[in-house]
This record gives C-alpha cells, sequence and structure tokens, in this order.
C-alpha cells in the first residue's frame, strides 16, 4: 500500500478546491480542507458546490442524457469496464485515501474496494445480456410491448462510512442503462468516493456531462432533491435526513431510493458459547468503528449469562484480534456512541467499561 506519498492517480491534473460538471472547474461555495481523520494532517483542498452548482449541473447532464442514452450497450458497457479496469490498477491509491478520509483500516479499504469492483462486474454483465423489451400477452389482434427505458437524470447522494461502494452502487446502474449522473459525495469522504471517481470515467471515456461530482453538504443535497432535472434521488444515510429528501422528491414526484440508519440487536440466548458470542459481538459494534448502518448497536442477552458475556466483551475489546480498530480521533461515530452512552444511563443502565474515546 502507499504510504510515504500521495496517490498518482490525482498527479496528473489540478483537483483541488474543484468540482467536476463538464470539466475541473471552481465550485460556487467556499472549498474546506482535506484532513486524515486519524492525525488531522492536512491532505489537500475540496472544492464545494452550492446549489447553484447543482442547477447547472442538472440542466448539463439532462442535455448529455440524450446521447448518452442512444449510445449503443456494449459501447457503454465498454467504458464501464474500462473504469473498472482503472480502479483495479490504482487500487492502492483508492485504499489509500479511504484509509485517511474515513478512518478505515487498510482490510475495510480493501473489503470496500473488491466489492466495488464486484458491482462493476454485475452491472457490466447486465448491461450486455440482460433483456430490455418484453413482448406482453395481448388479444384482439395488437401486438403489446414493454419496454425499459432510462429515466434521465438520477441523483446520488453518498454516505462517509461506505463512501465509494454506496456511492458507485447507485452511481453504475444509472450510468450503465443510459441515465445521466450527478453524484453529491459526503464531503468527509469526497476524494475516495468522488474525485477519485470522476477521473476514473473521465479516462475510460466517458462524454462530458454525463457524469458530475459536487461534493457538499446540506445545500446541495437539498438542491438536488427538488431540482426540476433531476427524476430520481437515490440516498444513503440517516433516517432524518432520508426523511427530508423523501419529502422533497416526493414532492416534486421523482422516484426515489432511500438506505437509512439502522437499530440492529445482537440476540445471545443461554446456550451460546460465550467466547465466540462476545467476539462476534465485538466484530458487529466495533467493525470500522460502529460507522456502519448494520452495527449491533444493541447486545440483548439472557440475564444467566450478561456477566460472563459483558467480561468476555471486555476481554475480546481490548485483545489483539480487535487492535486495528481503535476508534480514530475525527469520525463521526465518537460524538454520537458518547450522547448514547449518556442517554443509556441517565434511563437506568450502568456502565461496565470505561467508554473513553
Amino acid at each position: 500500500m502507499t504510504t510515504a506519498s500521495a496517490p498518482r492517480i490525482l498527479d496528473g491534473f489540478d483537483w483541488e478546491g474543484k468540482i467536476y460538471s463538464d470539466g475541473w472547474r471552481a465550485g460556487d461555495a467556499e472549498s474546506i480542507p482535506v484532513s486524515d481523520k486519524s492525525t488531522g494532517e492536512r491532505l489537500g483542498t475540496l472544492g464545494i458546490a452550492s446549489a447553484n452548482d447543482v442547477a447547472r449541473a442538472a440542466a448539463s447532464a439532462a442535455r448529455a442524457q440524450v446521447a448518452w442514452a442512444a449510445t449503443p450497450r456494449d459501447e457503454r458497457a465498454a467504458i464501464l469496464a474500462r473504469a473498472k479496469d482503472l480502479l483495479a490498477e490504482h487500487r492502492d491509491e483508492f485504499a489509500w485515501w479511504l484509509v485517511r478520509e474515513s478512518g478505515s483500516t487498510i482490510p475495510k479499504a480493501s473489503f470496500e474496494i473488491d466489492v466495488t469492483l464486484a458491482k462493476f462486474d454485475q452491472i457490466i454483465s447486465e448491461l450486455r445480456t440482460g433483456a430490455f423489451e418484453e413482448v406482453l400477452a395481448d388479444d384482439g389482434g395488437y401486438r403489446s410491448v414493454a419496454q425499459r427505458v432510462p429515466l434521465g437524470v438520477v441523483g446520488v447522494i453518498g454516505p462517509f462510512n461506505f463512501p465509494l461502494y454506496l456511492c458507485l452502487r447507485a452511481v453504475l446502474p444509472a450510468l450503465a442503462f443510459g441515465n445521466a449522473v450527478v453524484l453529491k459525495p459526503d464531503q468527509q469522504t469526497a476524494v475516495a468516493s468522488g474525485i477519485l471517481t470522476a477521473e476514473i470515467f473521465a479516462e475510460a471515456g466517458l462524454p462530458k456531462g454525463v457524469l458530475h461530482v459536487l461534493p457538499g453538504d446540506a445545500e446541495p443535497g437539498a438542491a438536488l432533491a427538488v431540482d426540476p432535472n433531476v427524476a430520481m434521488i437515490a440516498f444513503t444515510g440517516s433516517s432524518a435526513v432520508g426523511k427530508l429528501i423523501g419529502s422533497a422528491a416526493g414532492g416534486n414526484l421523482k422516484r426515489v431510493s432511500l438506505e437509512l440508519g439502522g437499530n440492529s440487536p445482537f440476540v445471545v440466548l443461554e446456550d451460546a458459547d460465550i467466547e465466540a458470542a462476545a467476539r462476534c459481538g465485538a466484530w458487529g459494534s466495533f467493525l470500522h468503528q460502529g460507522q456502519i448502518c448494520m452495527a449491533s448497536s444493541r447486545h440483548l442477552v439472557h440475564e444467566s449469562i450478561a456477566d460472563a458475556y459483558a467480561a468476555g466483551s471486555r476481554h475480546t475489546r481490548s485483545g489483539s484480534s480487535l487492535a486495528t480498530l481503535r476508534p480514530a480521533t475525527c469520525t463521526f461515530a465518537g460524538p454520537r456512541a458518547r450522547n448514547r452512552s449518556t442517554l443509556a444511563n441517565g434511563n437506568g443502565a450502568y456502565q461496565r467499561s470505561d467508554g473513553e474515546r
């Protein structure tokens, strides 16, 4: 893995302080620093999009989408295949940024890249082999045909925790099947999920205007949800923000895909192998510092083994198997976990471990 120098994929162009919208240009909003979440080291400067940037990008995407939808499927598949090859070629650089932007461990970053590559393979295969027209049963001498057609422009709003995969999981099928995309990656992890993504697609030959990358926080996301040129919103993030996006998009009759925060119980019954359960429970709670919607947020343990399970969890957490999962100093999970701990203690819970960051 690259550790001593910045990723090579960024060396060939001036990305700092810029958004990707018909090429690299400055965004209307003020730029922000990109930092290493574990050390606070400044890694670069990120361009931030405004609502006006979103409006311009969505209009450009709507114009570019017409020709992109008319591009033969094999040509679209070839461009996606080249982008996949570039991701594989530069996986060390992608991992470098995933580790530093999101507080990820190296194994987690590698896993995220692997599942993203697999998603490329799946979408490319569906594009090349899938049926997009179906002859329907009819009577009376009529011929009825159902045909799948692109929506137009798809807005994708990505999260900070698994930024590369959870952005491209929506971007890839949208592009593959003839849509243009306006991607708003979370500004905390926008290089790995947005800046690098824009560059591999540009190098792969994706026509200008088909993909726009507009990092930012609430303002560009809200603008994307109501823009008249955007036919669908795909959002992954918190339930609170998902409600706002769903309401705004629904009010404008957009299609919406929402994957929101989880609240996952980990149940341990009285006949469980306590050591194995404690290890699995610790893994479920502390993988990627708990910054996962499927993280084990509650442990429901039979009272007859509760003390033994708590003791096993404390031992597992401090053991070598979790040495790489120490929380980074600048992640979102820390304050949220502290708030939940305070709430639990105020409602009758008692703390079995020190609970310090």
